[in-house]
């Protein structure tokens, strides 16, 4: 995809002030306003010099100090008002800039996040919406006022002095160049200064969120240099913009300087050859002066725009991602649960090789389904393609007889719940864990059914709050089968008909893992149900077991059929056998 130019970044940002342009146009016109004033300071200059000291004029002299205050009173409130109403229209974008990007973040395939850093994710919202801020509205605010003020300016001198207001404009082609050639480099340093904050913010999550891990085997040494490498890349871009910013408006201050003296040696020529009164030329060379100001401003504009636009590059590459596929059509109600893998095969994107290959597999309505095989055998993918958090290469997977690409996404995943062995948990209460996203419309009573039905009001009702404790990022405080029974609660509360448990039961204690197995059993009573698991102690009662060895089925049946079968579940079993033997001996 080609790279967007500057003025389609600008054009595509300015689409998101149109809805406010109202305010906009406001801003704008007090914008002009101002800058329409901005000749009346040195214009008055002549009929107060000339008036005052030469012609001894009494009622100028009175009129003029009352004339100065106004207009600086007037440029006050236009100021005033324009300012306010460009930056409730700045904020606003900010705002909507940043749900939109959150309501598309949350529709992104999972191939997504497997690919992007959850830092660099996170700076795009945090960080590149705020630099957006630069490009769409105070950037606009020093082109439209500041260009302005030096047309307005520039029309006084023409009125004052024609012949040398030409000399002002020599520099302008010199100033197009030095602006062109910065503003290149410095887009170029700003969009790397944004990757390299999306990896400080990488290093900084990653850090907070394994902060146990670090502490434990001592990782603070590392993870700082970690940190400090990253941050030194950061201020490595920053100070590159800075070199190439800094530089900028002494090389156009020094054109104008240039133009400056070479007016002020002429005016002073013409005004000894009485072609210039003392007014004509106080007022000439004060508007002068007064241009140098925007003209700074303006020059100074080419360091905030392309970190502006390169901003706006980041946010619109993210939004411009494609989201997950939805184009089925068919809505399905209370399924059955039947499920059909015809002829399936899935490689990931890059992958080697397949992950899964030519699977056929029925799972009857309220049929247990265990998977299990060793690591990377494609248990996990094939549990995956149900709820389509990927689609198969080849091959269709069956709901109820529906190819799952013609149901709609949301259809098809209110049909499912899963359980699964790292339990995702939110920074919130019991009560909104259980009854989250869809069913957040639960009464407390069937959150409460929810919850006993999953064994988890035991140890709810002796938190200080209840349901009403809030539970930490993740469930931090919360032991690993308290979570997990918390889960179950959530998916016994969806009452879906499909279940997925994914190791659901592993890495517990003894204890924690029987509350948990009478969870589980009462959530998988009259539910199909697909179990992942590497502990086969724990599926010994499932209708069937399918064996996976590099992404096929290589053999399936009950659990006492496969061990007579002698193939490669009963070594697996035989080795797991021996392994859970010898660690309750050196217990």
């Amino acid at each position: 995809m080609p790279k967007p130019t500057s003025r389609e970044l600008y054009w595509r940002l300015l689409a998101y002030v149109r809805p406010y342009w109202k305010v906009f146009a406001v801003a704008v016109g007090g914008m002009v306003l101002t800058a329409a004033t901005e000749p009346l300071f040195p214009a008055l200059l002549k009929p107060l010099l000339d008036g005052s000291f030469v012609q001894k004029d009494k009622s100028i002299a009175l009129l003029m100090p009352l004339a100065l205050v106004g207009i600086f009173l007037l440029r006050g409130i236009l100021g005033y008002v324009s300012s306010y109403a460009m930056s409730w229209v700045s904020n606003r974008v900010i705002m909507d800039l940043r749900t939109e990007l959150f309501r598309h973040l949350v529709r992104l395939p999972s191939s997504f996040f497997e690919n992007n850093t959850s830092g660099a994710l996170l700076s795009k919202v945090a960080y590149d919406v705020a630099g957006v801020n630069a490009a769409a509205t105070s950037v606009l605010t020093v082109l439209v006022q500041d260009s302005l003020r030096v047309v307005a300016l520039l029309g006084l001198l023409l009125y004052l002095n024609w012949q040398l207001t030409l000399i002002t404009l020599i520099i302008a082609p010199a100033v197009a160049v030095v602006i062109k050639l910065t503003s290149k480099r410095l887009r170029l340093m700003s969009t790397e200064s944004m990757r390299a904050m999306g990896h400080v913010t990488h290093v900084l999550e990653e850090t907070i969120s394994c902060q146990r891990v670090v502490k434990i085997f001592g990782g603070e040494s590392y993870e700082s240099k970690r940190f400090e490498h990253a941050n030194q890349q950061l201020r490595g871009y920053n100070m590159r913009q800075a070199i190439v910013a800094s530089l900028t408006t002494p090389v156009i201050q020094l054109f104008a300087a240039i133009a400056l003296a070479l007016i002020v040696a002429i005016a002073i020529e013409q005004s000894s050859m009485a072609q210039f009164t003392v007014g004509e030329f106080a007022a000439f060379i004060t508007a002068t002066l007064l241009l140098l100001t925007p003209l700074k401003h303006l020059s100074d504009v080419n360091a905030p725009l392309p970190r502006g636009l390169a901003s706006a590059e980041s946010v619109f590459s993210l939004l411009d991602e494609p989201p997950e596929k939805d184009t089925g059509k068919v809505e399905l109600a209370q399924a059955r649960g039947e499920i059909r893998f015809d002829k399936v095969s899935f490689t990931y994107p890059g992958g080697a090789r397949a992950a899964l290959n030519d699977i056929d597999l029925v799972v009857a309505p309220g049929e247990t389904l265990a998977l299990v095989g060793s690591s990377g055998a494609g248990k996990s993918t094939l549990a995956a393609l149900l709820p389509r958090f990927y689609d198969p290469t080849a091959g269709r997977v069956l709901f109820d007889g529906q190819d799952l690409r013609d149901l709609s996404l949301a259809s098809l995943r209110s049909n499912i719940a899963l359980v699964s062995q790292d339990v995702a948990l939110f920074n919130d209460t019991v009560a909104a864990n259980i009854a989250y996203g869809a069913m957040d419309g639960a009464s407390p009573a069937q959150i409460e059914a929810a919850a006993r039905a999953a064994h988890a009001t035991e140890y709810i009702r002796e938190m200080a709050q209840g349901f009403d404790t809030l539970i930490g990022e993740n469930g931090v405080k919360l032991s690993g089968g308290q979570r997990q029974r918390l889960a179950i609660a959530r998916a016994l509360l969806k009452n879906a008909p499909v279940l997925i448990l994914d190791e659901a039961t592993s890495a517990l204690d003894s204890e924690s893992e029987r509350y948990v197995q009478q969870a589980l059993a009462a959530l998988m009573q009259g539910r199909t149900t697909i179990v992942i698991a590497h502990r086969l102690s724990t599926i010994e009662r499932a209708d069937r077991i399918a064996v996976l060895a590099r992404g096929r089925v290589v053999e399936i049946g009950a659990h006492a059929d496969l061990l007579a079968r002698d193939g490669l579940y009963a070594k697996l079993y035989r080795i797991q056998f021996a392994e859970d033997a010898a660690t309750n001996q050196a217990h």
